[in-house]
């Protein structure tokens, strides 16, 4: 009988990737979401679908709902995708007995999440960090000295996720240009937010250092390049691109994540400061990332890889790849186009030197590029594709 892996969050792309790519191999695999009709659940290698609480909304009843799925249907692997579900699942692993979850301890997740715990180590051991000040609460935002930051900066808050076990809330970045416009934005922040780092902006392009890390041995690497973001000024790729590694950054990510005794698969985040070349560390993703179709088009299927080390098959580290494979996820560029057109440079804070509107446009109507691929719409694998341009429809 196949190995029966479980895989949550699938109403996000990366989920759709687990999908593709290990029911391509031969696993079983079931999605599990909150949403009624979730993007990986559409695809032809999920062999079912579940239904649970959302695990920001509910954790608790996320994970019993986890557990009584894993009991029922005999799940031999159970992969949560998002940040909210390793939160909810990591604590509990113990409570799901012969169920594999191959993560990271929950102690080490909640430690390379927190932004400001990672960029203080990352610091201490040599890797550069953005110039950044920290802001514990509302009340010590009115005592920060608005004259000596250095504008544009970033605000990010240190965890992507906060709350309890009785709920959690997903956190953005914001921008500010000058202290008026820091001092609004940080009163406007919900004290749930804090702490935040104001952190100075680097502008230039972001590469992610993909790794898989399974008992101390580097199981598989890979580098990507940002080509487009949603929102334009940064956040999810819409358009990246396969590049050559950068030993120099592989053999920091790596001491960084063994500062963490991290295990599991992980990106990694730089930008290359434009004006400099020096490539400054951004944050830690220690998940499945929203490009990972593209490191599987080009040569390094980390999921498969991942499952296979997780049932302790014997596997050979992956370090070679395709270079120039690049990845398109549409409705995401679609999205990327319209803010560009409707919003101005500065309303969306976007760095000097960005493209223009026109530019914009021109960029997006280049429609194909030998070695292209598009995320979400694949010929052999249709159906999911088409709800993602359903559900983007009833959005408008």
């Amino acid at each position: 009988m196949a190995t029966r892996v479980l895989v949550t969050d699938g109403e996000q792309r990366p989920a759709l990737a687990l999908v593709r790519s290990l029911g391509q191999v031969g696993y079983e695999v079931i999605v599990a979401s909150h949403h009624a009709l979730p993007l990986a659940g559409a695809s032809r290698f999920a062999s079912a679908t579940v239904k649970t609480p959302d695990p920001l909304a509910d954790p608790a009843g996320y994970v019993r709902a986890l557990r009584d799925v894993t009991e029922r249907m005999k799940i031999r692997v159970l992969v949560p995708t998002t940040e909210g579900a390793l939160l909810a699942v990591l604590p509990a692993r113990a409570t799901f007995g012969d169920t594999i979850v191959p993560f990271t301890s929950a102690d080490s997740f909640r430690r390379i999440s927190d932004k400001h715990e990672t960029l203080d180590v990352a610091a201490s051991i040599g890797i550069n960090v953005p110039a950044q000040v920290l802001v514990r609460s509302r009340a010590k935002a009115d005592e920060l000295d608005y004259g000596a930051i250095q504008f544009p900066v970033v605000l990010k808050p240190t965890r992507s996720v906060v709350g309890t076990e009785e709920r959690r809330a997903k956190q953005g970045v914001g921008y500010a240009t000058n202290p008026t416009e820091l001092r609004l934005r940080l009163n406007a922040l919900s004290p749930d937010t804090y702490p935040v780092l104001l952190q100075r902006r680097v502008t230039g392009p972001g590469v992610g250092i993909f790794l898989l890390v399974w008992k101390g041995e580097l199981i598989a690497s890979f580098s990507h390049r940002r080509l487009r973001e949603k929102p334009p000024a940064g956040g999810v790729s819409v358009y990246c691109e396969s590049i050559d590694m950068d030993p120099k950054l592989l053999e920091q990510s790596r001491r960084l994540l063994s500062h963490f005794s991290f295990e599991g698969v992980a990106m990694v985040e730089y930008k290359i400061d434009t004006a400099t070349d020096v490539p400054y560390l951004m944050e830690v993703n220690a998940r499945f990332w929203g490009s990972l179709q593209l490191a599987v088009d080009a040569g390094v299927d980390f999921p498969r890889l991942l499952l296979q080390v997780a049932l302790g098959e014997r596997v050979a580290p992956v370090s070679r790849y395709t270079l120039g494979v690049r990845s398109r996820w549409w409705w995401g560029d679609v999205d990327h186009l319209l803010t560009r057109l409707r919003r101005s440079a500065e309303v969306l804070g976007l760095p000097p030197g960005a493209p223009s509107r026109l530019r914009s446009v021109v960029d997006f109507l280049a429609l194909w590029r030998p070695r292209d691929h598009n995320e979400v719409l694949r010929w052999s694998d249709p159906a999911p594709f088409w709800r993602e341009s359903v559900n983007w429809f009833l959005r408008r």
